[in-house]
């Protein structure tokens, strides 16, 4: 529950509101309240910036039930790290059983206040029963998921006057905490904390593969202990059927730690209770590099994480370079190439971090020429491709390090036109190809172990429409879909499990959700970080866009890409230092160096593609 909300009442209480930069301390209404004339209620409380620290004030004496609701509310905006004063706010046995952890509710404008008639007579001059309403826009759950929502909120804050003291206070109220868009943006952070993929099968280089898992944590209130603790505490429902933590069961902080922060050296050092007390150095080294490649994602500086035993025993640490050593994660391994199809529709391509425009074709008969192609993939150690025919028809896997024969297509369509073919294909950093077949007669995503084993029919119970597009993230296990029906294209995000039935492999697409809540259409996308995309399209009555969204329907904080118009297709790198690259309409193969501009690179060509 939380300020940025239209009420009914005229009186705001105040908050306190630090500045960190000045040390000064000042009063506010609600960080938005005018420095004179009459007191009114705001739509919205602006983003602060982040040096400003908000403390709530505790009820006033003789305070309105309007006024307890709205101090309440405000409270819950604040930076107390354990909503103490918030709880001022109600009585002794609502403080008890209220449970702020337990949901976060993001409203488009925050709450409106609703008083309930009630009878006059003494029910209605001490106790009152105020209705919160509101447009539902995400919830974060216990373990700081987050999920786009929509509809209406309605709940309802019953008070009561104490009979001895005479002063208002809430007896029942809605677990959790509820609040407006630009609070939540204000008090939250999106960060990923990082798991391995728990399938047998590895990375390129044989590593255990890094799986993003994002969370929001509370940005100002000690947020690298809270991130180590929801690090610890196991991966998100979504994903946890997926992935494996070497942290042993039941591992938790040191009981009275907290206020973890890096020493001079940049190097944090994180007690934990007994139940890691028994584990090996590779074990040891596994979890040091969760921790590390979590940490890095919120606090840079960050260089080395070190482990200590519940006595205070060294255990084990790990440099940056030593856990990419220990695992494969997407976002550290820069491609070499940026591959497209010139004007012959050959496969061509130029060194990611050249200047130039020149490319020159690949080696072996994609780049010969010897099928016409329309879309190509190329793998992630960039010695093989897959490419669709000119006609959408047949898929071919080659090598790119030989000039040898292309021999037969791996996987044929019988769609009666190219749109109802084979859509581009995409590879996993394991080494697995995917691809659709959007063939109304039988459409069917299929995976083929290593680019050349028998096409696997992946089954996706859930899928409601027909997969347009297709590129699964580099750790194998989630997996983004373009997906169309009545005339809109939804990207969705879906959960890869693969299990062994009587010696033989099955694929299946699960849980799939939405990370574009509201588009319409869905033009173009591609993978751009762990867990982040880059999407082309546009939202009911909207232009079209580029944007960028997170895989669990949230938007990432920081600007959009420049704005580009015309866009058919686009490529990105988990790796954010490459460029960003596309086709437009009008331009051709188009670039954007990072804080540039959007750059031409040739006008006759298609298919922009980095590797995966």
């Amino acid at each position: 529950m939380g300020a940025d909300r239209e009420g009914s009442a005229r009186r705001r209480p105040v908050r306190a509101v630090a500045y960190a930069a000045c040390g000064a301390v000042v009063l506010a209404g609600c960080a938005s309240m005018p420095d004179s004339g009459d007191l009114r209620d705001v739509e919205s409380t602006p983003r602060q910036d982040t040096q400003v620290r908000v403390f709530a004030m505790p009820p006033q004496q003789d305070a309105s039930s309007t006024e307890i609701v709205q101090g309440f509310l405000e409270a819950l905006t604040s930076d107390d790290p354990n909503y103490d004063t918030a709880r001022k706010y109600l009585t002794k046995a609502a403080a008890k059983t209220w449970r702020p952890e337990s949901q976060a509710m993001v409203l488009a404008n925050g709450p409106s206040l609703q008083t309930d008639p009630r009878p006059a007579g003494r029910e209605g001059t001490n106790s009152i029963t105020y209705t919160l309403q509101g447009s539902r826009v995400a919830t974060v759950d216990a373990q700081q998921a987050y999920t786009p929502a929509d509809g209406s909120y309605r709940r309802t804050v019953h008070l009561t006057r104490d009979a001895k003291s005479g002063q208002w206070r809430i007896d029942s109220l809605p677990q959790g905490v509820v609040m407006g868009r630009s609070d939540f943006q204000r008090n939250y952070t999106s960060v990923d904390k990082y798991y391995f993929a728990s399938d047998t099968s590895a990375g390129e280089t044989g590593q255990p593969v890094a799986v993003a898992d994002p969370v929001f944590v509370r940005s100002r209130v000690d947020p690298t202990t809270q991130l180590v603790r929801s690090l610890l505490s196991g991966p998100t429902t979504w994903l946890g059927p997926v992935v494996r933590s070497s942290f042993p069961t039941g591992t938790a902080l040191k009981k009275g730690v907290s206020g973890l922060t890096p020493d001079d050296q940049n190097r944090l050092t994180v007690p934990l209770n007994v139940k890691a007390s028994r584990i090996g150095s590779v074990k040891c080294g596994e979890m040091a590099t969760q921790l590390l490649f979590t940490l890095r994602n919120l606090t840079p500086t960050v260089d080395s994480v070190a482990l200590q035993s519940v006595n205070g025993a060294h255990m084990c640490d790990v440099s940056e370079e030593q856990a990419e050593a220990t695992a494969w994660r997407a976002s550290t391994k820069r491609p070499d190439y940026l591959y497209f199809l010139d004007g012959k529709h050959r496969l061509v391509r130029m060194a990611t971090g050249g200047t130039g425009t020149g490319a020159v074709a690949v080696p072996g008969p994609f780049g010969a020429g010897t099928k016409l192609l329309r879309s190509v993939a190329v793998a992630r150690d960039e010695r093989t491709a897959a490419g669709v025919t000119g006609d959408g028809r047949s898929l071919y896997v080659s090598s790119l390090t030989s000039d040898g024969s292309l021999g037969d297509a791996v996987l044929t369509s019988h769609g009666a036109t190219e749109d109802d073919r084979l859509t581009a294909p995409s590879w996993d950093a394991r080494g697995d190809l995917w691809v659709a077949d959007r063939d109304p007669a039988k459409p069917q995503l299929y995976m083929m172990a290593q680019g050349v084993g028998q096409p696997v029919a992946v089954q996706m119970p859930e899928l409601d429409g027909r997969i347009k597009d297709v590129r699964v993230a580099a750790d194998g296990v989630r997996i983004a879909l373009v997906v169309e029906k009545d005339g809109k294209q939804s990207l969705l995000v879906g959960r890869v499990e693969r299990t062994k039935s009587d010696d033989q492999q099955e694929v299946s697409v699960l849980e799939l959700r939405s990370a574009t809540p509201g588009s319409e259409e869905v033009t173009a996308m591609s993978w751009a970080g762990d867990s982040r995309l880059v999407v082309v399209g546009r939202e009911q009555g909207g232009v079209q866009q580029t944007r960028y969204v997170q895989v669990d329907g949230s938007t990432p904080a920081g600007s959009a890409p420049a704005a580009l118009t015309g866009v058919l297709e686009i490529a990105a790198s988990e790796d954010d230092r490459v460029p960003l690259v596309a086709r437009s309409k009008d331009d051709g193969i188009v670039r954007l160096p990072s804080g540039d501009q959007w750059q031409k690179v040739v006008k006759d060509g298609s298919a922009p593609v980095y590797p995966g």
